[in-house]
């Protein structure tokens, strides 16, 4: 399976309730310490089964002004990709799973100490044909 899972799983992030839609990015560049910023990147993962399923380990890190509105806010993306993303359709997959590495932690940005928590899902897809 030929498949990117980071674009779909930012918009998948962008529509959800109480995620604020330009906070949800693939990048940080242009963004300004103290702005409030959901970042994925893919951080491992594995072919399954031939071309038909593969898992996708997606790291996300969330900044804020305050370490309390990091936080909160980590617990939100957490529970959508854990509850709301499997069983959804991501342009040309399905999304089977998602399973939990990492609960949201404590991991302020090591040059600004920006307050920063991280978490990481394994997201487990197969080709939607």
């Amino acid at each position: 399976m030929r498949f990117d899972p980071l674009p779909p799983v930012i918009e998948f992030l962008k529509t959800c309730p109480d995620v604020p839609e330009d906070a949800v990015t693939g990048s940080l560049i242009g963004r300004s310490v103290g702005e409030t910023t959901i970042y994925l990147i893919q951080s491992g993962g594995f072919r399954k089964k031939r071309d038909r399923m593969d898992r996708f380990d997606i790291l996300y890190d969330v900044y804020g002004q305050y370490p309390s509105e990091a936080g909160a806010l980590a617990y939100v993306v957490r529970e959508y990709l854990l509850e709301q993303l499997p069983d959804t359709s991501l342009k040309g997959a399905l999304v089977l799973d998602v399973r939990e590495i990492s609960a949201p932690y404590w991991h302020p940005d090591k040059e600004s100490l920006e307050p920063a928590y991280t978490g990481e899902v394994s997201v487990y897809l197969v080709a939607d044909d």
